[in-house]
This record gives structure tokens, C-alpha cells and sequence, in this order.
């Protein structure tokens, strides 16, 4: 890990051995370049309210086992984050999904042909955030990311704007990020 242990400590994460370090930048898009996709899966996400940790549901659409888990993140800065994560079976997914308080984003998730080192994922959002379409870069480097070209289909970038984040979308909607003198949804 190439993060400040003091730094990573302070977060909430003393061990290193335990924790991912996500090096990511995000662009709003109109919509999925299609010639690229090489997977897709549909994500429920359950931001538990008052915490930093998300419960996740990740399915391919073309069968296969879910990947169920529970995550902790906390930024280290608006490219950088720390992750852990606890892998569940159905049961205990189930358990928590059904009892934790929180909100819930569904998304596709379409991973696309992506250079050496990097790791493309187009998001299309569903429900109230329908017609959000987001990319996320994730990095294996820093001097990956810091090189990284805009994708000619990307329309801006808002790896800085926070309303983009997944927790903040599911707190606030879409409006607020569209409209950030916007109330929060009442969802």
C-alpha cells in the first residue's frame, strides 16, 4: 500500500493487509459504447445510513454466481480510497440486506476493453437515477491515472464533484447533482 499508514489509520484501516487501495476518475457519458462492452453485470448497492460501509449485489446478466459482499471505503482524496471487504454467502447476504437501514442504488454495470493497467466500467443507472450513465477508470498506479486521456466518449469529468459519488447519489438522487441548490429526494 502506498498510503501514509498514519493516514490509513485515521480512516479506520490499521492493517494494511486487509485493505485495497482504488485509485479511480469518473465522467458523466451519454451513453455506452456499445463496441466495447465485454461484460455486464446489474449492481444493487445498499449505502447503510450514518456509515461508511455499502452492501452490494453484483450479477451477470448472463448467469453465474453473484458476488455478494459488505465494504468499508473512506477517501484518502477525491482519486483515492480505501476499501475493505467481507465476501457473504446468499444467507447472510440476505440477513443483512433485509435488516440494514440505508438506500439503495440498481445500476448495469458494463466493463469495457480497457488499456493495460487500467479498469473501464460504464455505469447505467436505473430507477430514480434512470438515464445517469457514468464511467469510472480504476488505475493499478497513480502515474496511470495521472496520464490518463479523457475518452473521446466521455462528455466531462466530476472525479472532484462529490454529488457524483455512489453514496451521494443515493442520499441526494440525481437532482442534486444535476441541480446543486436541489433538495434531497425524498426516497
Amino acid at each position: 500500500m502506498d498510503i501514509d499508514p498514519v493516514i490509513a489509520r485515521t480512516l479506520g484501516f490499521p492493517k494494511a493487509a486487509y485493505t485495497h487501495v482504488e485509485r479511480e476518475r469518473r465522467w458523466l457519458c451519454r451513453d455506452a459504447p456499445r463496441d466495447l462492452i465485454v461484460q455486464s453485470e446489474r449492481i444493487t448497492d445498499l449505502y447503510v445510513s450514518g456509515t461508511r460501509l455499502r452492501l452490494r449485489e453484483a450479477r451477470l446478466l448472463d448467469g453465474g454466481a453473484a458476488k455478494l459482499r459488505l465494504s468499508r471505503k473512506a477517501d484518502v482524496d477525491s482519486h483515492t480510497r480505501l476499501i475493505t471487504s467481507i465476501y457473504l454467502p446468499e444467507a447472510e447476504f440476505a440477513v443483512l440486506a433485509a435488516s440494514l437501514p440505508g438506500r439503495r442504488i440498481t445500476k448495469l454495470r458494463h466493463r469495457l476493453r480497457s488499456p493495460p493497467g487500467v479498469l473501464m466500467s460504464l455505469d447505467e443507472f436505473q430507477e430514480g437515477l434512470a438515464g445517469l450513465v457514468l464511467l469510472e477508470a480504476e488505475f493499478a498506479a497513480a502515474d496511470l491515472m495521472a496520464g490518463f486521456a479523457t475518452p473521446d466518449f466521455a462528455l466531462r469529468e466530476v472525479t472532484d464533484d462529490a454529488r457524483y459519488g455512489g453514496g451521494a447519489l443515493a442520499a441526494d438522487g440525481l437532482a442534486k447533482a444535476l441541480y446543486p441548490g436541489a433538495r434531497p429526494s425524498a426516497a
